[in-house]
């Protein structure tokens, strides 16, 4: 079963990328890129749900639609 995580990226003084979520306590992930960030956010939160199982039951469930944020930058 798949579960959706909300997270934040936000770019970082050094030039890295920091990604964090308000509904997965300890999900902490730093990469090079948006891409490396998100990646390794879906590594920790895999890792987070399998070791804490309860807390899958307050996320949201993948479904046929749902809305996802695509930034584009121009």
């Amino acid at each position: 079963m798949e579960k959706i995580v909300n997270i934040h990226i936000e770019k970082l003084p050094e030039g890295y990328y920091l990604a964090t979520s308000d509904n997965l306590q300890g999900l902490i992930a730093q990469g090079r890129t948006i891409a490396e960030t998100i990646e390794i956010a879906k590594d920790v939160a895999k890792k987070l749900l399998e070791s804490h199982e309860e807390k899958m039951l307050q996320l949201i469930s993948f479904s046929d639609s749902f809305d996802y944020p695509l930034v584009v930058g121009v």
